[in-house]
């Protein structure tokens, strides 16, 4: 299958050239070996993950610290996936490709799997940000409608009274849905664009989650004298816990009624340049404090990560400065909403996809 190509501008390349020698010069300015916060969190983080599961098991007899421990591990798996899994894929957290992947690899004993996810991450969408078919984190259900040219069906026309029912089982459907299709089925963006994926990655694939099940429930079960009802309750509570936060941090930075979806013509070819595109389909967060530094990732910055995802979150708010006044300069689309007016949008996003507003008026 041809893939889509960007609309190619040499002046836009230029403007990037000039923005690459600017962000590198300012960062290469910075004395510090930040990276080593994030390899602090490498050892950390995963620890207090372990550190939860032995300490809910071994107070298996109190529920209340029992499900509240699974619960903490839900926001520990996300803090992970930020901090660490979404890094590790970029290689920024080590200079050796093997600790990287080593770290990625943390994403299979916590319910995921790492060999699809940076297919889908790096291949997908990164590659494409936002395009319909090519992008797996806009990948459509038959549920929820996140491209607006895409004329609503069925359900779809009350999904913004109904979303957040849906999104609290984000996850469920990530680690026993999405993984296995995006392995088997055919039809899936991942197969269409990565070719076969070796059979021992199928089998990898299942035996983690085997595993994961095995030390989530059964463990605690048959070890720990934790009653099934429990287990399986503080288990469901983690993920869903674990889904709301994630999507809490994720669904600002790509799904707004202010972000285009650019579509294909008969060529594959794209409207933007690639340059353009980037600065179209992703936005920023205005908030910016110790929290979303330090404990978040630096998700706030997403600009940063899509133009130089090459660079650790640790640089991406001097990144930043330097993206925004160039993007002034040069009349660039830069984006940035409050993390709760973005969450609005979002909503007014499902609320336009279900009434067909954006399609009504493209006819």
């Amino acid at each position: 299958m041809e893939k889509p190509s960007y609309l190619k501008d040499s002046d836009d390349a230029k403007l990037f050239n000039e923005l690459r020698k600017k962000v590198n010069q300012r960062v290469e300015a910075i004395p510090e070996n930040r990276d080593i916060y994030i390899q602090i969190k490498a050892i950390l983080l995963p620890l207090m993950y372990v550190g939860l599961y032995f300490f809910a098991v071994l107070n298996a007899e109190r529920h209340w610290i029992y499900i509240l421990s699974f619960i903490l591990m839900g926001i520990s798996l996300v803090l992970i996936y930020l901090n660490l899994i979404h890094e590790a894929a970029h290689n920024n957290i080590f200079k050796s490709k093997r600790l990287n992947g080593m770290v990625l690899h943390i994403f299979d004993f916590i319910g995921a799997n790492s060999y699809i996810w940076k297919k889908r991450h790096i291949a997908s969408h990164h590659a494409y940000p936002n395009v319909d078919g090519w992008d797996t984190d806009i990948e459509q259900s038959g549920l929820l409608l996140i491209v607006p040219w895409i004329k609503a069906k069925g359900v779809q026309k009350y999904q913004h009274r109904f979303f957040f029912l849906v999104y609290p089982l984000y996850l469920f459907n990530w680690m026993f849905i999405r993984d296995f299709r995006d392995f088997f089925d055919k039809e899936r963006v991942i197969l269409k664009t990565q070719g076969r994926i070796p059979v021992v990655e199928k089998v990898k694939m299942v035996s983690y989650k085997l595993f994961y099940f095995f030390y989530q429930i059964v463990v605690p079960v048959v070890f720990f004298k934790v009653s099934i009802g429990l287990a399986l309750g503080a288990w469901f509570l983690q993920v869903i816990a674990a889904s709301i936060f994630a999507l809490f941090v994720l669904l600002p930075l790509h799904p707004l009624p202010d972000n285009a979806f650019p579509r294909l013509d008969k060529d594959n070819g794209l409207p933007f340049s690639w340059l353009h595109h980037q600065f179209e389909v992703t936005n920023d967060l205005k908030e910016n404090n110790w929290l979303v530094r330090n404990v978040l990732g630096n998700f706030n910055f997403h600009v940063a990560h899509h133009l130089f995802p090459n660079y650790s979150y640790m640089y991406y708010n001097e990144i930043t400065e330097e993206i925004e006044e160039f993007a002034k300069e040069h009349g660039l689309a830069y984006k940035r909403f409050p993390l709760f007016t973005a969450l609005s949008k979002h909503r007014d996003l499902l609320r336009q996809n279900a009434n067909n507003a954006y399609y009504i008026l493209e006819e």
